[in-house]
This record gives structure tokens, sequence and C-alpha cells, in this order.
């Protein structure tokens, strides 16, 4: 009977496993050109991230071209050989200039595979991972798909991958860096392993260190002191930005940011990578220290170096370094008497290349049957084209009125007020309630100090807080004019683009490591782990009022015979 019983139980375990192995290679996933197939569990996958891989092919369709006329321009520039000459006179595509591209983490494989059959001009893509089980998915997918002429695999570790290509005559094109959590250890190989010109496309998704939770693991692994702002999501992507740019500078390279997304639960930067010392002496200039108010939240930026004209006979547009007057702000922040936070330092200059993303936009919307996040794809875009370029960080309207506990004011009438002013306004993509403005601060608690002569505060409230009080009790010294104006609603905002995301599915997030982040296996690791110290608390419990047993106290009583 007990044998009979054994056999039942084991061929039930037999069934299960085949019927889970069943399950796992029927598993597919279509998305945009590419069906990938998942034949193993320890695979990562995530789909929330759709819209980050359709966002880096638009980049890629563009930044394309743009690389191989950028070769044609130098190869004349220097004489190379006539083919070289004729060819750049033909349609722009020469089959003599490479373009390589390095995805370092590919996982399944999935979006080297989409590079491959919808990105144009590509001559070569290696799909690398660490993981053996990921690097045998990717070579079914990639036979499954027809794209072995185009895609090579490689089982190696990614930095020493990159370092094997840091040869001029190696490098690749591109390089697409998206791994699970901080990408500071790949960085350094990475900014050494990239054409001159060529294109770096980084992730990072542990944004609780780079906005604010633990500055110091954020100095730890990106060399700034990150801040908790409510503008954290811009100051995480210019922290990682100035991140890429000292790296860059040890080897007398450079980045010009082409387009800078926050989105969901990551952030996505897309950099060029150019050589020359020169340029790196700038880099000061684009980099700052940041006075976080602790009382208002007001951001003041020390920039770390400047420059000014020096012109000569010989070089009348030289210019010459300095090292800027410091500090910025007073012991106590002139706003509310509060003192200030040290964070920083980050990338100050531009974070995008509005040129490139009107070229990027103009491309997804010739072609919306190539992206499935094309209607967000669109109201990004077009919110990033609005951003002001020389306003780095941002304020947010309900940190701004809820300071001084005030009823909020409508936004269009806070960017006519500040439109009325002289000064320019603009959205942020990283908040739905931001405020980007050049405009000093003194003038923004103007506009509030304005309104709340309409819009009194209860008194009981100002008694019960200093700093509100402080803030309202100051002299109005700028002209504020609240009446609204038509050019206050931007285009993006009238043409009712989808300019944010709600949560796209359920149990949203980065995901576990090495999962299938699909299906209610997503959650299986979270409900594994659910009560599993309860059980130890309560058995600690128990052996903490029981009488310890006959080997206990001949153990205890060795250890004191051992101490004496």
């Amino acid at each position: 009977m007990k044998y009979f019983r054994f056999l039942l139980r084991y061929n039930l375990k037999i069934m299960k496993m085949e019927a889970s192995t069943v399950a796992t290679a029927k598993k597919s996933i279509q998305e945009g050109q590419a069906e990938i197939r998942l034949t193993s569990e320890k695979v990562f996958y995530n789909p929330v991230q759709e819209f980050n891989r359709d966002l880096s092919i638009a980049v890629l369709s563009v930044f394309t071209k743009d690389y191989m006329e950028e070769k044609l321009t130098r190869a004349l520039k220097v004489k190379k050989s006539e083919k070289i000459v004729n060819d750049a006179t033909g349609n722009g595509t020469n089959p003599e200039i490479p373009v390589t591209i390095l995805e370092a983490l590919s996982a399944t494989g999935l979006r080297s595979i989409r590079y491959a059959k919808e990105v144009p001009n590509i001559t070569k893509i290696i799909a690398n991972d660490l993981s053996e089980q990921a690097v045998e998915t990717i070579k079914s997918n990639i036979v499954h798909n027809g794209v072995e002429d185009l895609i090579e695999t490689s089982h190696d570790d990614a930095c020493m991958l990159m370092y094997k290509h840091k040869h001029p005559s190696q490098r690749f094109a591109a390089i697409d860096l998206d791994p699970y959590g901080c990408p500071s250890i790949f960085l350094d190989s990475a900014v050494q392993s990239v054409q001159d010109g060529g294109l770096l496309l980084v992730t990072a998704t542990d944004m609780a260190v780079l906005a604010g939770n633990s500055p110091e693991t954020c100095y730890c692994k990106y060399g700034a002191v990150s801040l908790k702002t409510k503008c954290c999501h811009e100051m995480a992507l210019r922290i990682l930005l100035q991140c890429i740019e000292q790296h860059a500078n040890r080897y007398s390279r450079y980045i010009v940011p082409l387009l800078s997304i926050s989105a969901d639960f990551y952030i996505r930067v897309f950099v060029k990578i150019y050589s020359g010392a020169i340029h790196c002496k700038k880099t000061t200039s684009k980099l700052s220290m940041v006075y976080h108010c602790v009382g208002c939240d007001n951001i003041t930026l020390q920039p770390l170096g400047g420059f000014k004209p020096n012109p000569t006979e010989k070089n009348p547009q030289q210019t010459k370094g300095y090292l800027p007057a410091a500090p910025p702000v007073g012991e106590y922040c002139s706003h509310c008497n509060q003192r200030h936070h040290l964070g920083g330092p980050i990338w100050s200059a531009p974070i995008h290349d509005d040129a490139f993303v009107s070229r990027v936009l103009t491309h997804v919307q010739d072609n919306p049957a190539l992206f499935g996040t094309a209607k967000r794809m669109r109201g990004v875009l077009a919110m990033v084209r609005e951003e002001l370029p020389d306003a780095p960080l941002y304020y947010t309207q309900d940190k701004l009125f809820g300071r001084v506990h005030l009823e909020t004011m409508p936004m269009l009438t806070m960017r006519s007020a500040i439109l009325n002013a002289g000064y320019k306004v603009s959205y942020s993509h990283a908040a739905k309630l931001s405020i980007k403005t050049a405009a000093p601060a003194q003038l923004v608690w103007d506009i509030i100090r304005t309104w709340e002569k309409t819009h009194p505060v209860k008194p009981a409230k100002l008694e019960s807080d200093p700093v509100a009080k402080y803030i309202l009790s100051q002299p109005i010294k700028s002209g504020v004019d609240l009446s609204e104006r038509p050019d206050a609603n931007p285009i993006s905002r009238r043409d009712g683009q989808l300019r944010f995301q709600f949560n796209p599915a359920p149990h949203w997030g980065p995901g576990s490591r090495a999962a299938v982040n699909i299906g209610e296996e997503k959650v299986s690791k979270a409900l594994r782990n659910q009560n599993k110290h309860s059980s130890k608390k309560k058995n600690a419990g128990k052996r903490d009022h029981s009488p310890p047993s006959d080997d206990e106290v001949h153990k205890k009583s060795n250890i004191e015979q051992t101490v004496t």
C-alpha cells in the first residue's frame, strides 16, 4: 500500500513538472516586430519597459543616419579614398561605414532583436549576457526571428567585453546599458568603447538612491550627494549625466546629451561621446553644487567653474576659465530664514538637444505603427521639446502652496503671472505639477503672497507654523499681474497629448532580478516571502520561556568553565 502511495505521488510530481515545462516552453512575447520565447524562469523580462525599448529604437533610427553622415564628413575632411568621396554624393548610406551596437546586458535578447529588425543601417549587433541560460535563450530567439546574419551572441562579463573593444578600430557605434539597478560599474569601460561621435544609452532603476533617500549611497555609486526635493527626478538625471561625464573626462572624452528621460520607475539618458582634452576643461562650467533650503524647498546652484572673454590679437574669441565666487546663499535663506543642505555636483548644462528631439518626434509621428507606445512617446517628446534648456530643476505647485497652507492657484494663472513679469516658464516632463523657470525665487514667492491677499490662510495654521508665517509676512517687491494669457497654455497640453502615464500594469515596478515578470509570477517571490519571519519570532518567544535542555545546560557550563 505504501508503495502505491509513493508511486501515485511520484507520477503526480512528474506530471506537474512536465506541465510546467510545457507552459514555460510555450510562453512567448510579441513586441514590435520581434517575438521571443522564454525558455527559462531565470531570464529577466519586464513588459513595463516597452516604452524604454520603443524610445531607444526611435532614437537609434535617427542617430544611425546622423552618425553615418558625420563619419562621411570627417572622411571628406581627411581626404579618404576616392570611393568614399563618390559615395558621399549618393543617398547618405555608405556600406563601408560600420554601425555596430553592443547590448551589454541582453537577458532575453528582445532589445537586440528589435534593433536588428526595426533600426536601419545597422551592420552588426552583439548581444551579451553573463548568464549561460540567458545566452541560450538569446540564441534560440535569434533563430526564431531569423536575424542570425545581424546578431552575434556573447557569454562574457559586460565590463571585460567592453574593455576588449576599447581600441579605436574595435569600438562600437552605440552601447546600450540597461542593468538592474545602478549602471555606474559599467561606465568606465563603456566610455572607452564607444566610437568618437558614438551613442551611449544608459538606464538607472535605483531611484530611491538617486532621489535622496540615501545620499551617502548615492555618493558612493555616482560621486554626488542626492537631495530629497520635489525636483528629485530631474536631479537624478543630472546626477547620472555628471557621473558619465566624470568617467569620460578621465580618458580626455566628454559627453553631449541628446535626450534625458525620467519615466515610470527609472531614468534613461542618451549621450554622444567625443574626444578632446580642450573640451574637457569646460566641464567645470557644466557642473554645479546644489544649495537646498530645508524650509521653503528653494534651490540655488553654485557652478564649479565658468568662462569669461579673454580676447587677444591672434584670437579675438578666446575665453579664459575662472572660479566663481562662493557661496551664492547666506547662512539663512532669504525667503524663509532657514538653513540649507548641500548636494551635488550635478550636470547643470542642457540635458536635451532640441534639434535632435524634434527629429525623433517627427520619426515617431511618421511611423506610429512601429511603436506600441507611440501615443505616449509623442506626448513625452512634445513636452521635452518645450522644456526650458537654461533653467535646471523646477518648483512644484503643490509644494509651494502647501508650504504656506494656501489654496492652490490654478496652474495657468501661475504660469501667466511669471510670463507677465517678463520671464519664460515651462513644464518638466518629470513632474505633472512642475514649474520650470529662470525667474528669481523672490518673484515666485511674491506671486504666492499676492494670491494670499485674496485667498487668506487660516490664522491658526500660521500660528502653528513659524516658517509659513515668516514667508507670508515678507513685503512684495515685484509687480505681480495674475491675469491669464493664451500662451500660458503649452501646445502639448492644448493638443491633449498623453504627457503623463498612469501605472501601466498591476504590481508595477522594476521587478525582481532575473525573473519572468509577467502574469501572476511577477509577485510569486513577494507571496513566498510573506510572514517569513513570523514563525521565527514565535519560536524565539517560545524558547525564551521554556526550560533549557540538558544539552544546552551542558554546553553553557563548558563555556563558563572555559571563560573562567
